[in-house]
């Protein structure tokens, strides 16, 4: 099955237009880059109950792999369940390369080593 993509500018015109037809956006990154990033697509959601999608709106799927690999495997699933859905060419790096807007969100923060547990 080919997956339909949208670039990154057409989804930046979708997202700046009418409110009826912006896209839903779904956050498809595995599991460690989503956790380590502090960034997301705007109103992104992440791993959404597909019953909880509206079925009048698109689903905008993206990822962190420039081949769009998780977010296009998404897409397909959602296509098989009736949803018009679109992985993002390039994902969520091609977004931030063109310094398009982004929403911010926690990331795990690392504690400070005890005092001599480095040394050897």
């Amino acid at each position: 099955m080919s997956i339909p993509r949208i670039t990154k500018e057409a989804l930046k015109e979708r997202l700046d237009g009418d409110a009826a037809a912006v896209p839903v956006l779904v956050d498809a990154r595995l599991k460690y880059p989503y956790e380590h990033s502090t960034v997301i697509l705007p109103g992104a959601l992440r791993d959404p109950d597909p019953s909880s999608l509206p079925r009048d709106r698109e689903i905008v799927t993206y990822d962190s792999d420039p081949e769009e690999l998780t977010s296009a495997r998404l897409a397909a699933s959602l296509i098989r369940e009736g949803f018009q859905a679109r992985a993002l060419q390039g994902g969520i790096a091609a977004w931030m390369a063109a310094k398009f807007p982004t929403d911010t969100k926690d990331a795990p923060v690392q504690a400070p080593p005890k005092a001599g547990a480095l040394k050897g």
